[in-house]
């Protein structure tokens, strides 16, 4: 397994506990398992924190993709260098400071968010160079 391909496992469990601290923020807000157990058919206005742990999850599900694509193809080609290594490292660090950046509402949470679009496309450039 490549640095990288270890990179992108650390970043799917990264996701895992991303989705699950944004469901329990949700289930708190909601004040019990009934709507969480109910068909969902009116949309819950969530509020807060629980909010914007929902906007950061959706926000990493968008960059996630496109993280995982280039990651996989660079290990497909045998591509692996000291700048997809640097890479994926520093999305993975970004994508982790992001979550509390976004959830207390930090007002330079879009400059973490932008070093891990850098780092994604420091992964493309190592894909084709």
């Amino acid at each position: 397994m490549t640095y990288e391909v270890f990179i992108l496992v650390y970043a799917v469990i990264l996701g895992l506990i991303h989705l699950s601290i944004t469901a329990l923020a949700a289930r708190r807000q909601e004040g019990n398992l009934k709507y969480a157990a109910g068909p969902r058919d009116t949309p819950f206005e969530y509020t807060g924190m629980a909010a914007r742990l929902q906007r950061s999850f959706a926000n990493f599900k968008e960059t996630f993709v496109f993280f995982a694509v280039i990651i996989i193809c660079l290990a497909l080609r045998g591509r692996s260098s000291e700048l997809s290594q640097i890479g994926a490292t520093v999305y993975l660090v970004a994508r982790i400071l992001y979550i509390p950046a976004y959830a207390y509402g930090w007002p330079l949470r879009f400059a973490i968010w932008g070093v891990s679009m850098f780092a994604i496309i420091a992964c493309l450039i190592a894909l084709l160079i």
